[in-house]
């Protein structure tokens, strides 16, 4: 699974998706809503733009006392984010995640956001692994 391409995890997602002149108000309320760790703030032509995570809303914008009615998007928001085309796989993606310290990688194809992928997703990859090598384990016993 962890070779197979990023668009197989992808292709099915209904992103959450926010202009940049949204507040953090409604882009938590959306986040809480669809119980998704992060928003992608996009133009309305859905090129990425940013990304906004719980991370942000802890760091930026609690910690700092700022008002989550009147901050937007493009002032919270990480700009520019790290991101993976479709066609790089599952296991490149988790890398980018590791290497960078973050635990949500958006896929982008030709300038255009497809999908995104979360730390989390990989959770089921990683029992289904342990299970096999349990049972691979116990078998040489």
């Amino acid at each position: 699974m962890l070779n197979r391409p990023v668009a197989e995890l992808v292709r099915n997602q209904i992103l959450l998706s926010l202009p940049p002149d949204a507040t953090i108000r409604d882009a938590c309320q959306r986040m809480r809503d669809r119980y998704v760790g992060s928003v992608l703030v996009t133009d309305d032509q859905g090129r990425l733009l940013g990304i906004f995570t719980e991370r942000d809303a802890v760091c930026r914008i609690l910690a700092d006392s700022r008002d989550p009615d009147r901050v937007t998007l493009a002032e919270a928001m990480t700009p520019n984010p790290f991101t993976v085309p479709p066609h790089r796989t599952a296991l490149d993606a988790l890398r980018v995640m590791q290497d960078g310290g973050f635990r949500h990688v958006p896929v982008v194809d030709k300038g255009c956001v497809v999908g995104i992928v979360s730390y989390t997703d990989f959770r089921g990859l990683e029992h289904a692994r342990l299970e096999e090598e349990t049972e691979m384990f116990e078998t040489l016993r």
